[in-house]
């Protein structure tokens, strides 16, 4: 350890919160990727004559691609080493992010535009999780509000592009600023990918001891997944990521089924405009809000006032949503409760499982964001049959609710039964040493 800790210090040293906005700045450049899909879709059907339901496929295979790979790509960047894994994971990321939005701008075919969607998905997960990861390693004594700050990049990132790209759509079509978005994106990221790099040995902070219980031992992957308190998890990720994806792909197509989208609120911004700005902010804001919260309450409490508000919020949208400022107003609480889950849920999952694997970990629990995203179709679906959206609000309501209790009744006894089986199991073989991350 002596040689480790020596050599580090022989480095040049690394300011870590420097390396944290190197990593948000790249959470920026990837946050419209998802959140700024949903300005592309009217205008691609309109030109192309797609069905939505259709277009609506490649948002899904975005997520599904941005989530499944994570494990792998995590794995890729610790393996190469804190210098070289960063720089050629994120830069690797960078080059598919400009990739996918230029095979967007020329697609002719719903397979062309498919692939390209598996492009952006590759590109952004490789990003997302290094950038998590990143976080997770130069900030041990600070994680969740380092995660939580990571995080926000990408909930409230297309906060600064939704009024750019609305604007060069509607001046120079959606095919033109899908690549000069996916160039400039890419080029940005590549470039602060070679200034990023992971802790060596030594060189992070202590660990502080949590306030919150925490399992003293760090299981791997592999006896993680046979535990029924990650599959618990797990189905809870799902169902309040389905809810929160299908306001994100669909936020625009719901604004003009109800006639709000160009009508004038505040300022002469249109209600849309409004709407995905409160809703980038909300969103990027929920992340170390809830993270800090739950540090405070305990992580199923902060699960159920969350999620209870969620719920009111697909309720109001369903009941009262056809008023601009309602809409407004249900739609950003909407994504300030599903934002939450990207701080709330890792941090519960290293809680459970140790700090060991947390970030390998935590990327298997990601993935049921991708799973989540197939739900997405649905939901025109529904619409078409009933002919209007207040089923699919309805539905999701209900599955808050559903989480709520599963949290409330179901998790925190699992949990809390794990953490001191695990803790009790260790202390007499002085067993519950990590390895290093």
């Amino acid at each position: 350890m002596s040689t480790n800790a020596s050599g580090a210090a022989e480095r040049q040293p690394a300011n870590r919160w420097l390396q944290l906005t190197f990593g948000v700045i790249c959470m920026i450049l990837i946050a419209n990727l998802q959140y700024g899909w949903t300005l592309f879709v009217h205008p691609m059907a309109k030109t192309t004559g797609w069905n939505v339901a259709e277009i609506q496929i490649a948002f899904s295979i975005f997520v599904a691609l941005e989530t499944w790979l994570t494990p792998v790509q995590g794995w890729i960047a610790d393996t190469l080493g804190p210098d070289r894994g960063p720089k050629i994971v994120v830069g690797v990321g960078g080059l598919f992010v400009a990739l996918g939005w230029i095979v967007n701008s020329y697609a002719t075919s719903l397979g062309m535009l498919y692939l390209g969607a598996a492009f952006s998905g590759i590109g952004g997960g490789a990003v997302y999780a290094t950038c998590v990861g990143n976080a997770m390693k130069w900030f041990p004594d600070r994680r969740g509000l380092a995660v939580g700050i990571t995080a926000a990049g990408f909930g409230a990132g297309s906060v600064l592009t939704v009024i750019p790209i609305r604007m060069m759509i509607a001046s120079s079509g959606y095919a033109s600023t899908f690549f000069w978005f996916g160039l400039v994106q890419g080029v940005i990221i590549i470039g602060m990918a070679m200034a990023m790099r992971f802790p060596f040995p030594g060189e992070a902070p202590e660990v502080l001891t949590s306030k919150l219980p925490q399992s003293a031992v760090s299981l791997s992957p592999k006896e993680m997944l046979r535990t029924p308190t990650f599959w618990v998890l797990y189905l809870m990720f799902v169902m309040i990521s389905a809810g929160g994806l299908m306001a994100a792909a669909q936020i625009a197509l719901i604004a003009r089924s109800y006639g709000l989208a160009d009508q004038v609120l505040i300022f002469g911004a249109p209600t849309l405009t409004v709407v995905l700005i409160v809703d980038g902010l909300a969103n990027g804001g929920a992340r170390p809000l809830f993270g800090w919260f739950s540090d405070r309450v305990g992580r199923e409490n902060a699960m159920a006032v969350a999620f209870s508000l969620g719920a009111l919020a697909f309720w109001l949208l369903a009941n009262v949503g056809t008023n601009p400022w309602a809409f407004v107003f249900s739609a950003g609480l909407i994504f300030f409760t599903w934002g939450e889950i990207f701080s709330l849920f890792p941090s519960t999952c290293t809680d459970s499982f140790g700090q060991g694997y947390a970030t390998t970990n935590a990327s298997f629990l990601y993935t049921a964001k991708g799973l989540s995203a197939f739900l997405i179709p649905f939901a025109n679906v529904i619409k078409s049959a009933t002919g209007s959206w207040h089923a699919v609000f309805v539905i999701s309501a209900l599955m808050y609710v559903a989480v709520v209790l599963l949290a409330l009744f179901v998790l925190k006894p699992m949990r809390k039964a794990l953490i001191e089986n695990r803790n009790r199991s260790a202390a007499p073989h002085g067993v519950g040493a990590a390895p290093a991350e």
